[in-house]
């Protein structure tokens, strides 16, 4: 599942390709997304222009200039890319844009379904939406209130890093990067962490983040940018899909457990279960 560092690398392309671009027709796929796009959204969008494009946690977030808001969840398998409207359109296509000029569209493609694109009337509606779902941003985490959601828990590190309400946009692979950054088994629980262990990992979370968004992300499997570059940090992964290789800090063999439902990767010499 894209998340954090994938998520933005695709609006920072989306972002010179989309604002300032008119939509001139919406086609709609056959077969419905996880959260069906509602068929009397699309008349209402043409001739709407993009004025921004931005991210909160895993979602993007498109505004128009009728201060509506497009708000785009990537789920498992989604690409939203701009493309030439020449090009040969892909399979699994469900949601296409044309801009004006007739140059463009932006495309919606997800072959496993689970994301979503969705029509909100005004910011404040995206506010409330979200605004219950996801915690800070990875980049600038609040000390107090991130030590209290870890020391004030009895659960697993691995579970809190994947609850958004704790960190917005960290999933299963920035979890196992930022834990191994840390020195920290998956599951610790975070009533056990001391106050330096909780800085330790909240510097770790933004250093994992920052360097990834710098490589355009982690390509596992789908994902793509915006305009439909791959990712790289994936060849700079320390602990996550590295099963059986050797730790690069100290040798060991990187170990795999299933936690908090997610497998989760790490060193067992590097990080102790506590």
């Amino acid at each position: 599942m894209p998340e954090l560092p994938e998520v933005e690398t695709v609006v920072r392309d989306l972002r010179p390709l989309l604002v300032g671009r008119t939509i001139a027709g919406v086609e709609v796929g056959e077969r419905k997304l996880r959260r069906p796009w509602n068929a009397t959204w699309g008349p209402t969008l043409v001739g709407r222009t993009f004025t921004l494009a931005r991210r909160r946690g895993k979602w993007i977030v498109l505004e128009l200039d009728d201060d509506r808001r497009m708000v785009v969840h990537l789920g498992m398998t989604g690409q939203f890319t701009v493309a030439d409207a020449m090009s040969e359109r892909p399979d699994h296509l469900h949601l296409c844009f044309a801009l004006q000029g007739g140059d463009a569209e932006l495309r919606y493609r997800d072959s496993r379904r689970f994301g979503s694109i969705e029509l909100f009337p005004d910011e404040a509606t995206v506010v409330d939406y979200l605004g219950a779902k996801l915690g800070p941003e990875p980049f600038d985490i609040p000390t107090k209130p991130f030590a209290a959601a870890l020391q004030g828990s009895s659960r697993n590190l691995k579970a809190l890093l994947l609850d958004q309400s704790v960190v917005a946009g960290v999933g299963n692979i920035y979890a196992d990067e930022a834990l191994f950054a840390a020195k920290l088994h998956p599951t610790t629980r975070g009533c056990d962490l001391t106050s330096r262990q909780v800085n330790k990992l909240r510097e770790a979370i933004s250093t994992v983040i920052l360097k990834a968004v710098a490589s355009r992300g982690s390509t596992i499997r789908d994902y793509v940018g915006g305009s439909g570059l791959r990712g790289e940090y994936q060849h700079e992964l320390t602990a996550y899909g590295r099963t059986g290789e050797a730790c690069v800090r100290c040798g060991a063999v990187i170990t795999v457990l299933r936690v908090a439902g997610r497998s989760s990767h790490f060193c067992p010499v590097c990080q102790k279960a506590q």
